[in-house]
């Protein structure tokens, strides 16, 4: 894949990537690759879409904290439901491995971009704000609980249509937003005496005052469209906010990678159908663009088909379409090489490339295709004289294994050269986490001569190497936690970009399929 630097005419001190849609795990395992790979060329960060303050406890894993295991990093230190993720698991991993050893100017670091809200509504700002007051060492507990009062006065979901039932602009928000002012003040005037994890504190701060933002921009009194504007622009002008607040702290250390949807970075106003009603507002991006100019660049990202979400391959005549002509590998393209098309038809999954995007964009990342179970087994299946057994309660198979797919060649039904799993069996095989939702696992027979090829070791020293395996990464084939000993690998969730890969191996398993048969066959026939 060409290198994404390449195409950029001045190096950024802020890269954004985007994707056009939520829920295609292959722009996120691109973004884990591309981010690794810059990292290498001096970036020292990285901002997703999910709230600044959870952030916080995912940094903490990152820079290697003992006090914040995995788990309690991608339940709490993600907003959205964007820690369950796998290839987000893969990133923290990655970068905690990466600051191993490494000196405070070349370590990673993890921030989320977002404000703690949804369009839909946000929280009270009771946590953000006690956890500025435990700083500073000050107990306003009281006066913060007997304002912000009933939870449930902020969880309105119905105030984001009735502007009445919105606390935003009542004197108890009022004085709350003055409470998180004064609290900020008494950071800045503290800060030569408690340096150490003020920028934590800043952070809380900065929330409280964000989500009372946001309520008293529920709460104004405008027509649906101006309302509904005006609140998706109020939520990108905090996206901006904390993104210019990340670039001054990581200035010193070097640019950062920030990721998020199309929408929040592209230059150009966005655009968006709520409720049935069009609205138009400047983003994050074109926010960041105005303020830092050249110093920002957008790469929008394209989709071609995904399996995940039922998205088709695009007509030729559109520009993802004729970007899908070009290759079947994800690639980025310079911007202003992309010819004039047709815009794709637009739906809530997807937000389709069009003539504003290309121009405001200094390029695209153009994935051709997610990849899903079923797409990895039409694959498999085109290949000449196999067959699949599906598991299923119809033919005998246990139920843990209903689902998972066996490929053969030939009658012998005892040896798949290729299979694709998505369960765990408990106790003997569940290295690979294969119970996280959509997650499943490609397995190959690759003999044992491909197989010490490949790791180093002959199938038979497995076991002395199995410590070494994370059997639960995606994209990384490694030897199979639970059939090693016979010469199989694995490889969860593998991407599109590595397909290549996966047909190499596949033509090997499948090689070794043949042969078996063909051998079974001669033997049958002497007899």
């Amino acid at each position: 894949m060409t290198s994404l630097l390449d195409l950029l005419a001045v190096p950024p001190t802020l890269l954004a990537l985007g994707e056009p849609t939520h829920g295609e795990s292959a722009f996120l395992q691109i973004r884990n690759e591309t981010f690794m790979s810059l990292a290498e060329q001096g970036y020292r960060s990285i901002a997703l879409e999910s709230d600044r303050a959870a952030g916080l406890i995912a940094n903490e894993f990152v820079q290697g904290s003992t006090a914040v295991a995995l788990d309690r990093a991608l339940t709490e230190g993600f907003s959205h439901g964007l820690g369950a993720a796998p290839a987000n698991r893969d990133l923290l991993l990655r970068m905690r491995e990466w600051n191993v050893g490494r000196s405070a100017s070349e370590r990673l670091t993890f921030h989320g971009f977002d404000a703690p809200l949804e369009i839909e509504g946000a929280p009270s700002p009771r946590r953000y704000l006690t956890r500025a007051c435990e700083f500073l060492g000050l107990d306003r507990s009281a006066e913060i609980d007997d304002l912000i009062g009933d939870e449930a006065r902020w969880s309105d979901m119905a105030a984001i249509w009735e502007p009445g039932r919105s606390i935003g602009r009542s004197a108890d928000a009022q004085r709350l937003r003055v409470l998180a002012d004064d609290l900020l003040t008494e950071l800045y005037l503290n800060a030569p005496r408690l340096a150490e994890d003020w920028q934590t504190a800043f952070v809380h701060a900065t929330s409280a005052i964000a989500v009372l933002r946001y309520h008293a921009a529920a709460a104004a009194p405008l027509k649906r469209e101006e309302r509904f504007a005006r609140l998706a622009g109020v939520r990108d002008a905090l996206m901006a906010e904390n993104l210019l607040a990340i670039r001054s702290a990581e200035a010193y250390r070097g640019p950062t990678l920030v990721f998020a949807h199309n929408t929040h970075l592209q230059r150009q106003s966005s655009t968006m159908t709520m409720a049935g009603v069009d609205v138009s507002w400047a983003g994050a991006g074109a926010i960041i663009a105005s303020l830092l100019e050249g110093r920002y660049a957008v790469i929008v990202g394209s989709l071609g088909a995904s399996p995940a979400l039922g998205i088709e391959v695009p007509t030729r005549s559109t520009y993802e379409g004729r970007l899908q002509q070009e290759t079947t590998l994800p690639r980025y393209v310079r911007a202003s090489d992309i010819a004039a098309a047709e815009r794709r038809t637009h739906d809530y999954r997807y937000f389709p490339l069009d003539q504003a995007t290309i121009e405001h964009a200094d390029a695209v990342l153009h994935i051709p295709t997610g990849v899903d179970a079923a797409m990895l087994a039409d694959r498999i299946l085109a290949l000449p004289g196999v067959e699949q057994i599906v598991a299923s309660e119809e033919n005998g198979s246990p139920e843990g294994a209903w689902g998972d797919r066996f490929f053969h060649v030939g009658p012998d039904r005892r040896q798949p050269f290729a299979t694709i799993v998505e369960h765990d069996v408990p106790g003997f095989d569940d290295a690979s986490q294969l119970d996280r939702p959509g997650v499943f696992r490609l397995n190959l027979d690759l003999g044992r001569t491909e197989f010490e090829s490949l790791f180093g070791f002959p199938p038979k020293a497995f076991e002395e190497h199995r410590h070494e395996f994370d059997f639960a990464r995606l994209d990384t084939l490694v030897p199979h936690p639970g059939y090693a000993l016979y010469g199989f690998g694995s490889i969860v969730m593998p991407g599109p970009h590595v397909l290549p890969e996966i047909d190499r191996l596949l033509a090997i398993a499948y090689a070794r399929a043949v042969d078996r048969h063909e051998r079974a066959a001669r033997r049958a026939a002497d007899h």
